[in-house]
């Protein structure tokens, strides 16, 4: 049933690519880390069977439950790879060669990409390369 154009429609629909980046003007005594990437993909409960096939596809990643107490909102599940290796070797790899079809999701993997090199070199270390990165993110969806 996966096969690369199918998984690149889930992901134009209900993926994300995205990187939480600690606002450098702020403390976040709540965050210890500076800089997590993530991807994934959130789906109601009744279609949490996708999220297993997916993940078992990728051959990474988990599936986790998630409450939504807000009116009219379904309890979800979420598939997610926030493993940089996994992320590295594997996600990153697999969407440039099945890019997304959706501009917006384009520009979002293409942000990711360029964070996520950041991160490798380290730039979320010092003050100058964090505050850059937080300003990238911040063009992302």
């Amino acid at each position: 049933m996966f096969n690369s154009d199918y998984i690149v429609g889930l992901i134009d629909g209900e993926g994300s690519f995205t990187l939480y980046v600690r606002n450098p003007k702020k403390f976040d005594s709540k965050r210890r880390v500076k800089a997590e990437p993530r991807f994934y993909v959130k789906l109601v409960a009744k279609d949490k069977k996708i999220l297993y096939e997916l993940k078992n596809f990728f051959g990474c990643g988990n599936v986790y439950f998630q409450k939504d107490k807000r009116k009219n909102h379904q309890n979800c599940y979420r598939y997610e790879v926030t493993n940089r290796k996994d992320l590295e070797k594997i996600i990153i790899p697999f969407f440039k060669k099945h890019r997304p079809k959706f501009p917006s999701k384009q520009k979002d993997f293409k942000l990711f990409c360029e964070l996520f090199a950041m991160i490798k070199k380290e730039f979320h270390l010092k003050p100058e390369g964090l505050e850059k990165m937080y300003q990238l993110k911040q063009k992302m969806h």
